[in-house]
């Protein structure tokens, strides 16, 4: 494994990156960082607002540069943004690393997120977005991820023991 972070958890959005990211950080001893808290600080306004004031195209040009300055830099747990997969250079940057892909279905998506409007993908039909989205994306996070863990109908701390154990981290 390459120097960087020792977990980057990708999936789709409302899948519990932040949550279960943290908590894989407490369990590792090590610090958490979140790409899309770092684009909202960089630009001073939220990831919808970007979307809805310049584009998704700009968006994920934001988005890039803060995945590899993230991935250069963080030597902890490492959330990307539910999209990151999307850009070739950012897979190929994740090669040398742990990935951990948290899937859920649509009918967990819904529970969690509701599938409401301030997701900025999904502000038309959001239940036909999402499987849309994840039709798309799924085979990504496939091919980035060291690991899958399922997060349907499990607790944060389920996922994170799930994550652990599927990477073979012992705890701090």
């Amino acid at each position: 494994m390459s120097t960087g972070p020792v977990v980057v958890l990708v999936g789709p959005m409302g899948v519990g990156k932040s949550t279960v990211g943290q908590l894989l950080a407490q369990r590792l001893g090590v610090g958490y960082r979140d790409t899309d808290d770092d684009i909202v600080a960089g630009q001073g306004r939220t990831v919808a607002d970007i979307f809805v004031d310049e584009g998704e195209p700009a968006f994920r040009a934001v988005e890039k540069r803060a995945v590899h300055r993230a991935l250069a830099e963080h030597d902890g747990v490492l959330a990307l943004g539910g999209g990151a997969i999307l850009d070739p250079d950012t897979r190929s940057l994740l090669a040398g690393h742990r990935v951990v892909y948290l899937s859920m279905d649509v009918e967990e998506a819904v529970k969690r997120t509701g599938l409401n409007a301030a997701r900025p993908l999904l502000a038309v039909n959001p239940r036909r977005q999402w499987r849309e989205l994840m039709e798309a994306r799924r085979h990504l996070y496939e091919e980035v991820a060291t690991a899958v863990v399922p997060t349907d109908g499990r607790t944060p701390e389920e996922v994170t023991q799930a994550a652990l154990d599927a990477l073979e981290l012992k705890e701090a």
